[in-house]
């Protein structure tokens, strides 16, 4: 049996599922409090405890959530009864020695990008997936298997890619690396891991730095990329573009998507549709019918509003999401609403995040989601240093819902890594209600 120390994390629970349809025993320990991720274990008939000791017993095999240390009371007790204690990408990369797994890998798109692999290889070829939405998918059947692979800590460095997919590489998570160069050297190990070849997009800068044994081949807008998207046009109901690979027509594509960050992860998927000798013609169809991923861009219609939620929580991903909103609903407002993530990021990025908010028309701010840190360790680090950088800023907490209720016929856009269900709910509530 294997037991989850924190099975309701998105990973985890992903992880969880895949053991399980696998055909092996799973059960969990998490918070006593509802997570998205929890329904699908829920449905699965995968067993969810409080956290106990007396949950561990020696015939297990424990798999750890990044956020418990030794001192937590079911892992010390596994380290008492030494029993095996596997790490989440520890226990993930023996699963990825079993199928020809593609790794997507970037700062940012990991989740879009994944999500748009196992749609449109599950309907071709049939694949595995790992998703970072809390979906979790396996067939003992299935030759492949495609996982978002983290760069935090490394993390990627466990996994054993036939495909690397790199969307992007930018500084984040800088609790841990010390400069864009030190992200540099850690995406240059998991690209040369790769077993089939690399596939990155050609048009981020940081790409060309990897110093690389294996293969790349190049996916983008701009003329010098190996797979390049031509004749683009964003429209309302999404953007059309031709592709062009290593200099030949290979197809049209007509896709439900915003944004040119959604372009460029579709393309990571195209470019590996096209090596894997797919036909374009089957690969745009399949396309056309990707609904999105959870948390991301997803959207509620209320009346003449518009709630969307999103994941974005780096600036280039706040930046790209307003975008899209923009290209969507052109003749609406646009209201931010965005939770910072860690006080490390949110002191190293303040600037850049409030010029991203900027795009939109307003702009309210939660208090930092502290994740893994602590408010002593940053005693001078608070909301206020993006709020007081914005054109048209407030605090908001997440109990102020009726601050956002006058937006009747806006984009009302929620920003943040972090569970804000209560504020969105409570948000429609008051809008369906007036």
């Amino acid at each position: 049996m294997y037991h989850f120390v924190g099975i309701k994390g998105t990973g985890m629970s992903a992880l969880a599922q895949i053991l399980h349809q696998l055909g092996y025993t799973v059960q969990g320990s998490d918070l006593e409090k509802h997570f998205f991720t929890e329904d699908k274990l829920h449905e699965l008939g995968i067993k969810i405890l409080p956290f106990d000791e007396n949950n561990i017993n020696k015939d297990m095999k424990v798999v750890r959530g990044a956020s418990f240390d030794d001192e937590h009371p079911e892992i010390k007790k596994a380290l008492e009864l030494d029993v095996p204690i596997f790490t989440y990408p520890e226990m993930l990369g023996s699963l990825t020695k079993k199928f020809k797994t593609i790794c997507v890998a970037g700062c940012h798109g990991k989740t879009t990008t994944t999500a748009m692999f196992a749609h449109v290889f599950g309907e071709l070829r049939g694949i595995n997936y790992l998703i970072g939405d809390g979906t979790g998918y396996a067939s003992a059947d299935n030759e492949y298997f495609v996982l978002e692979s983290c760069e935090y800590r490394r993390h990627f460095l466990n996994y054993n890619p036939y495909y690397a997919i790199i969307t992007n590489i930018d500084l984040d998570h800088v609790d841990y690396y010390k400069d864009i160069d030190d992200v540099i050297d850690a995406y240059t190990s998991y690209a040369n891991k790769a077993e089939k070849m690399v596939i990155a997009c050609g048009d981020d800068p940081y790409t060309h730095s990897l110093e690389l044994t294996k293969p790349i081949f190049y996916y983008g807008i701009d003329e010098d990329n190996d797979i390049i998207a031509k004749e683009i046009e964003y429209k309302e109901n999404g953007i059309s573009f031709e592709v062009e690979a290593e200099g030949n027509y290979y197809g049209n594509f007509d896709l439900p998507i915003y944004g040119k960050h959604m372009l460029l992860d579709a393309l990571a998927v195209i470019s590996t549709c096209y090596y894997e000798r797919m036909e374009a013609k089957d690969v745009s169809k399949i396309f056309k019918t990707f609904k999105g991923a959870k948390r991301r861009f997803s959207e509620v219609i209320v009346n003449d509003a518009v709630v969307i939620d999103d994941y974005a929580h780096h600036p280039g991903e706040i930046k790209a999401t307003i975008k899209a909103v923009k290209q969507k609903y052109p003749n609406k407002k646009i209201i931010a609403v965005f939770q910072p993530h860690t006080f490390s990021r949110t002191k190293e990025f303040a600037i850049s995040i409030a010029e991203a908010l900027n795009l939109a028309n307003k702009a309210y701010v939660l208090d930092i989601f502290p994740s893994r840190e602590k408010q002593e360790n940053y005693p001078d680090i608070n909301s206020n240093i993006i709020i007081d950088k914005l054109n048209d800023g407030e605090h908001i907490d997440i109990t102020e819902a009726q601050k956002l209720s006058q937006y009747k016929e806006s984009v009302i856009l929620f920003m943040s890594p972090n569970d804000v269900s209560k504020l969105e709910n409570d948000l429609i509530n008051l809008l369906q209600n007036n």
